[in-house]
């Protein structure tokens, strides 16, 4: 469901969205760059993603156990 809402622009700002995006894509762009602010879903679907692939997960966990092995090696 879409909500009608009037915002207000500087005109050459304006101008340069009616240039750029067109006159009938201008509220899909707008909507397109605020929603990853507004929404805080995108970053957990994708954490929930990564979590799901166990292949790239062992993968971090062995490059992980490796440079805390080499932070060891470090400190001696």
């Amino acid at each position: 469901m879409h909500k009608r809402m009037t915002i207000t622009l500087d005109e050459a700002v304006y101008e340069g969205l009616y240039r750029t995006i067109g006159k009938r894509r201008i509220s899909q762009f707008i909507e397109d760059l605020v929603r990853p602010h507004v929404l805080d879903t995108v970053l957990d679907d994708g954490y929930r993603a990564m979590a799901a692939d166990t292949a790239r997960e062992a993968e971090a966990l062995e490059w992980c156990n490796a440079l805390a092995g080499d932070m060891a090696d470090e400190a001696r």
